[in-house]
């Protein structure tokens, strides 16, 4: 687990995610409006290389930035009960990152090796990222951030 004290924090930590992160990786982001996973994926692109300024993909569901890979950003949110194919596989096949917010609307398409990072809003306005990692990628990726 990880505590951030404020949007820049999150910020770095998300860059030191994005400085870590492998080729062909998937990242899903759990926690509740506002806890700050655009924020978190904000600072995953400053850690790729990526210029452009990165919002939420709330109407669009996925955008695409490019910096020392493809960083894919999902937003799944408006996708509840959706089955038609939306072609999302081929960006989870890329050799890019593909960060996902709301993952449990895409549940059936997602690989099984991923990083799940599940973001909780405190009392106190810090946030507490916990690390649910599933592959041994991953599990060594969550041992060298929490180092």
């Amino acid at each position: 687990m990880v505590n951030c004290k404020n949007e820049a924090e999150m910020i770095a930590f998300g860059e030191k995610i994005g400085q870590r992160i492998f080729p062909h990786s998937v990242i899903t982001m759990t926690g509740e409006l506002g806890a700050g996973k655009t924020t978190l994926t904000k600072g995953i692109g400053k850690g790729l290389g990526i210029h452009k300024i990165i919002n939420s993909p709330t109407f669009t569901i996925v955008k695409s930035y490019e910096g020392r890979m493809m960083l894919y950003h999902f937003d799944a949110y408006r996708l509840e009960g959706a089955d038609d194919d939306l072609g999302f596989e081929e960006m989870l096949d890329d050799d890019g990152l593909c960060v996902i917010e709301w993952p449990m609307y895409i549940e059936d398409i997602l690989p099984k090796q991923r990083l799940e990072i599940e973001i909780q809003k405190n009392e106190d306005g810090t946030r507490s990222l916990l690390f649910h990692p599933t592959g041994a990628a991953y599990e060594k990726l969550v041992e060298e951030l929490e180092a």
